[in-house]
């Protein structure tokens, strides 16, 4: 296992630049203070091994399902906001970022996009009286809210330049009829694909 995702002599201002330029190519709004903690989350976990876990059978990402249960069986508020936050992240940059992996599991990306929006949604109301939630919360929110869309913004900062066989247009396409991307909808209009329900169209 690679010990970093990405390589950059500054990687903070190399993916600031990429979601500033997704965000802007999509027309989507966010404020400054989310953007600046998507940014962090890319960075912080730009070292595979803070998203990974190595065990004698492998290596893997902790599922969802385990964090949500870390988060309602936590024995502190701050244990308990600590295992949402991590579910959001990790569900933000799955299905972001390494959303192809996700058509060979059980789940796909729309679970993952009802999971981390849900988390991030709770943790805002959790601390929501905390002094940290003053200065979280809106972030949290934000995220909650659009998080199909970041999920697009990380999308395009992380996706290739072509797509190359039939299995990554259907893929693609797959997204599409899941989540309503409209990242999804444009690639497929690129390609000459019109995105309707229940039938590939091509121009």
């Amino acid at each position: 296992m690679p010990k970093a995702v990405i390589a950059h002599a500054n990687v903070q201002e190399y993916f600031h630049d990429a979601v500033t330029r997704a965000l802007e190519h999509q027309n989507i709004e966010a404020t400054e203070e989310t953007v600046f903690y998507v940014v962090n989350l890319l960075a912080h976990f730009s070292r595979s091994e803070r998203l990974f876990t190595e065990t004698e059978d492998g290596t893997f990402v902790q599922p969802l399902t385990e964090l949500y249960a870390e988060a309602l069986e936590a024995p502190s508020l701050e244990m308990q906001t600590r295992s949402l936050k991590r579910l959001g992240d990790v569900a933000l940059l799955i299905s972001g970022i390494f959303s192809d992996s996700l058509n060979r599991k059980l789940v796909d990306v729309d679970y993952y996009i009802a999971m981390g929006g849900g988390a991030y949604g709770h943790l805002a109301e959790l601390i929501r009286d905390s002094l940290s939630g003053r200065a979280l919360g809106s972030i949290f929110r934000e995220l909650s809210r659009k998080f199909a869309d970041f999920v697009d913004v990380l999308g395009e900062v992380s996706e290739e330049a072509n797509l190359t066989s039939t299995r990554d247009v259907l893929r693609l396409y797959e997204i599409w009829l899941r989540t309503g991307s409209r990242r999804a909808a444009d690639r497929l209009r690129r390609l000459g694909i019109e995105p309707v329900a229940g039938t590939l169209q091509t121009h």
